[in-house]
């Protein structure tokens, strides 16, 4: 069964590419059409590509590896930190930071600063500094929070990107490739789908076309996040029960031992009292 159809993905628009003298010829085998002088996606080929990138995107989740959403533009931005934290993942919307992956412990650097900068307010650190040094600290740790406090809990590098707007988010998909990184991606008929693993042939301008595609992965992210806190209890349900089985054998083996003993310790006293009569 799909995860999305041909009709709700029409309903938000997914279909409406780029004017025709922008198109990306590499994205032909994805539209169907053209109809006055915009590139109409081909959908039946979008909701198989939903389908495949939602399988990979959920086996992500199970194994309980991160997968970091980068959508700058202003149609995504909105939805994807409303979606998105909702399920516990990563995301930028603010800025990509050059060298995020690349030189990504510098970045974890930036974020234990914020961190620090939280104790220091808590501890009573602050109260030795001026005003004037105070509204340093708060606007630094303002700017901190902005362009990473989305990332503050990626403490390792992520298995997998999501872009939104492959152009715009260039060098998020050149950082990811370098270090071999499966990048996901929402690809519209300007784009090059060259360097994205898991292509997703759809309109990346539209909120709705936005909305429809990231309801779909996170939903995904949800059931493999489910599968693995279940199969987590489950294991540690049958190693609960294992346990007494384990701790039972040697009782059972002393108390053996124990009753042989016994026994042994009365034929000797029978034997010795024998021994005496005669």
């Amino acid at each position: 069964m799909s995860r999305t159809d041909f009709n709700t993905l029409l309903e938000a628009g997914a279909h409406f590419g780029h004017l025709k003298r922008k198109w990306n010829p590499k994205m032909a085998p994805y539209i169907f059409m053209e109809k006055n002088g915009i590139h109409i996606i081909d959908l039946h080929k979008t909701v198989l590509k939903i389908d495949e990138a939602a399988a990979a995107i959920k086996q992500i989740a199970k194994s309980g590896r991160r997968v970091l959403f980068v959508a700058t533009k202003k149609q995504a931005k909105e939805i994807v930190a409303e979606k998105v934290a909702a399920v516990g993942m990563p995301y930028v919307t603010e800025r990509w930071a050059g060298g995020m992956l690349t030189n990504f412990p510098t970045i974890r650097k930036a974020v234990k600063k914020m961190a620090t900068i939280d104790k220091m307010a808590s501890d009573g650190t602050f109260d030795n500094f001026s005003k004037r040094e105070k509204l340093q600290i708060e606007r630094q740790r303002a700017k901190l929070e902005k362009n990473l406090g989305s990332i503050a809990d990626l403490t390792r590098l992520p298995a997998a990107l999501f872009v939104i707007d492959v152009q715009k988010e260039a060098n998020a998909v050149k950082e990811a490739k370098r270090l071999n990184i499966p990048v996901f991606a929402m690809v519209d008929t300007c784009c090059d789908p060259t360097n994205i693993d898991y292509v997703i042939p759809a309109n990346d301008d539209a909120s709705k076309s936005i909305a429809v595609v990231l309801d779909v992965m996170c939903a995904a992210i949800a059931e493999g996040s489910e599968e693995r806190r279940l199969e987590k209890e489950k294991e540690a349900q049958e190693a609960e029960a294992a346990a007494p089985k384990k701790e039972a054998k040697p009782r059972i083996k002393k108390a053996v031992k124990a009753n042989v003993d016994e026994e042994t310790v009365k034929e000797v006293v029978a034997a010795t009292e024998a021994a005496d009569a005669e």
